[in-house]
């Protein structure tokens, strides 16, 4: 979510650059580093005493590390410490051990590492850089930082149809719906489809699919009431990627969600042109759109959409 805010402040500069230059890198860090500090503000308790300052604590647990280099989890924490601090430099430092530790090669620590190098040398195709993004998307296909930045390194390098690709699955990560239209809008762009875009910002709201969502008993005591909830219509032949989803939290249920063709994630794929839709209700333990364990969920398939309202009970529970 915050490389699509991102995404939002620094796309405009792209387009008249047609690089990415160290004024676009700037922005991206300054929106993350702002969205970083709002987020420790307001989105975690106060504690009881002052922290101490983030370069305080950083030189703190690098001094740690000292005695205890094979704290990997540390060096995780200390790469993204000096990535708030802007020292880039010690980031890459930080990220490199963490590879160097990890008995596997991970897709975000190769991602992280990629996005350090990127911000300090400003250059996305740079060989080193391009190849950390790729092998990330290798090992970890719907990583979401590594989709962003290598629709960026594809555009750079002309591949219009790469960064189209990479970015529509970034769409199917269900983006917030204000980063959504930003990207669909690139998309369209990328495939030469702008007419249908306007198409289809223009049509009609009117409901295709309206289901009324409720919990059971059983689920309303073990989630949260500010639990994420998504509502997913997809082709039952093709599940992935969704056609349309839409967001809700569990304190707002009961309710009833209507889905439109104003609600499709990719241009040229509208909800009224399926003829059956299976409608997915699921409770996100993590947070994350993608099915976990331990997730509650409610089904039911359309077979006539524009139909009756629909019932959807969630009540079962990802094995």
């Amino acid at each position: 979510m915050l490389l699509a805010a991102a995404l939002v402040v620094t796309w405009p500069m792209y387009r008249v650059e047609k690089r990415v230059s160290t004024g676009i890198i700037a922005s991206v860090v300054v929106v993350l580093g702002v969205s970083a500090v709002v987020y420790s503000s307001i989105g975690t308790p106060i504690p009881p005493e002052p922290p101490a300052s983030l370069t305080d604590a950083a030189a703190a647990l690098e001094q740690r590390l000292q005695d205890d280099p094979s704290d990997i989890e540390g060096w995780k924490m200390l790469g993204r410490s000096y990535m708030q601090l802007q020292n880039y430099p010690k980031a890459i430092a930080a990220f490199e051990k963490v590879a160097e530790l990890e008995t596997t090669p991970t897709a975000q620590t190769m991602a992280s590492l990629g996005e350090a190098l990127l911000i300090e040398e400003g250059s996305a195709s740079a060989a080193r850089v391009s190849q950390l993004f790729e092998s990330a998307l290798s090992l970890e296909p719907a990583n979401p930082k590594a989709l962003f930045y290598g629709g960026i390194i594809a555009i750079e390098r002309g591949n219009r149809d790469l960064a189209a690709d990479r970015w529509e699955a970034l769409l199917a990560l269900s983006p917030p719906p204000e980063i959504e239209g930003v990207l669909r809008q690139r998309v369209a762009e990328w495939r030469g489809e702008m007419q249908a875009v306007a198409q289809a910002d223009a049509a009609s709201a009117q409901a295709i699919v309206v289901a009324n969502v409720s919990l059971a008993p059983g689920a309303a005591a073990a989630v949260a009431p500010d639990a994420t909830v998504f509502i997913i219509a997809r082709d039952p032949a093709q599940p992935s990627p969704p056609i349309a989803a839409a967001r809700r939290r569990v304190s707002e249920l009961p309710a009833q969600v209507s889905l439109s063709d104003a609600d499709a994630m990719m241009p040229g794929r509208p909800l009224s042109a399926f003829n059956q839709l299976e409608i997915v209700a699921r409770v996100s333990l993590s947070g994350a759109p993608a099915a976990q364990t331990g997730d509650w969920y409610g089904e039911h398939t359309v077979s006539q959409p524009g139909s009756a309202p629909v019932d959807i009970v969630i009540e079962k529970q990802v094995p």
